[in-house]
């Protein structure tokens, strides 16, 4: 499908106030999307439904799942799309003093508590002149190619545009590949850069706990050297995790472990949720929760065929999920955008500088809607 067309459809079907889901894997050459054929709210039960997913951050609350057997799939090449020229001004309305005290107040709680960390979180809210579509979506598309970009709708739960860097499971068979993420600075235009101790020691709690969570569950886990990477205007710190689900494991499984992740939530996971939900003061919904594609056939062929033996005999059907946490992500209601940002809190935390770190992280969802 050109892109032109792809645009038209997904337009059109945003227009009949139907659900839908386009998407660009990282580093992916194509655009990939679902049309949903009714505006049912279509749900998971046991995570082996087949389908895109869009969980919420408390996972007490139901995954919304567009299944890919009441909807029609849709494709197109990235190549030739660019995003159109763009200078407008955004009315921004943020509130830096609450943000502050919410801080303060995490940073004290850990400091006096069992706590190590805290993701706190704020909503900075963007007036727009008006609502076109087709310019959000070539914005969103041809900005960092390395996340997974996406745009979600259904009628009775919202739009969502996310470029989140952060996978948070990817399973093929029982191959089974996660990360740790955390630590944010601005790129400075390389890759070579300082991090202090706190930002050492939270990329550690994170992948210390991920381990931990997934020893029972995978087998022959592995973790790569941290190293820094870039999403969009910033950097973070990154550690790389594979493994082999255990014979008897599922998905679901390995979801109830490891979401939220300290990424997203803190440690421990249960006692810094808590707080989370008492004091943020506001409903995340599916900011910090995780989307993307549920058990997908696919079909794994052997890299060189044998002489004279059809190469269809070597072929092995497989599914296939990878999971992305949403961050870097927004909600438009109306003429406005409500901008999702947040940010890991311990006791060595600054709150002018934890303030600055949200800064940095919405511009890259400010220049979608530029």
């Amino acid at each position: 499908m050109f892109i032109d067309t792809f645009i038209k459809v997904v337009t059109k079907q945003f227009n009949e106030v139907l659900p839908f889901v386009v998407y660009a894997k990282p580093k992916s050459t194509s655009f990939s999307g679902l049309l949903q054929e009714d505006d049912l709210i279509h749900t998971v039960s046991n995570f082996k439904e087949m389908g895109f997913v869009f969980a919420p951050f408390d996972n007490k609350n139901k995954t919304i799942l567009i299944p890919f057997n009441k909807a029609e799939e849709i494709q197109t090449d990235i190549q030739n799309f660019t995003a159109p020229p763009h200078s407008s001004e955004l009315e921004t309305i943020n509130n830096k003093s609450s943000h502050i005290k919410l801080v303060s107040n995490g940073i004290k709680t850990i400091s006096t508590s069992e706590i190590d960390k805290i993701v706190l979180s704020r909503i900075e809210t963007v007036h727009l002149s008006s609502l076109n579509l087709r310019a959000l979506l070539q914005q969103l598309f041809s900005s960092d190619s390395s996340a997974f970009r996406y745009c979600w709708y259904h009628p009775k739960i919202g739009l969502w545009l996310g470029a989140t860097p952060e996978t948070l499971c990817k399973v093929e068979g029982k191959r089974f590949e996660t990360m740790s993420l955390a630590g944010t600075q601005l790129y400075p235009g390389h890759l070579d850069v300082y991090w202090d101790t706190k930002e050492q020691e939270e990329q550690q709690i994170v992948t210390d706990f991920i381990l931990t969570q997934l020893k029972p569950l995978v087998k022959h886990l592995q973790a790569s050297k941290t190293e820094t990477i870039q999403a969009g205007n910033v950097v973070h710190l990154r550690t790389k995790i594979r493994g082999v689900l255990s014979q008897n494991e599922d998905l679901k499984s390995v979801l109830e472990c490891l979401h939220p992740t300290p990424a997203v939530c803190g440690l421990p996971k249960d006692k810094a949720k808590q707080f989370i939900l008492d004091q943020e003061n506001y409903n995340r919904t599916y900011y910090t929760g995780f989307l993307g594609v549920l058990n997908k056939e696919v079909i794994k062929r052997p890299k060189t065929s044998r002489r004279n033996i059809e190469l269809r005999a070597f072929e092995t059907h497989i599914k296939s999920t990878q999971l992305f946490v949403n961050l870097r992500c927004m909600e438009l209601q109306d003429r406005k955008a409500l901008i999702y940002v947040g940010g890991g809190i311990t006791k060595d935390s600054i709150p002018d500088k934890e303030w600055e770190e949200t800064l940095n992280k919405t511009n890259i969802m400010k220049n979608v809607l530029k």
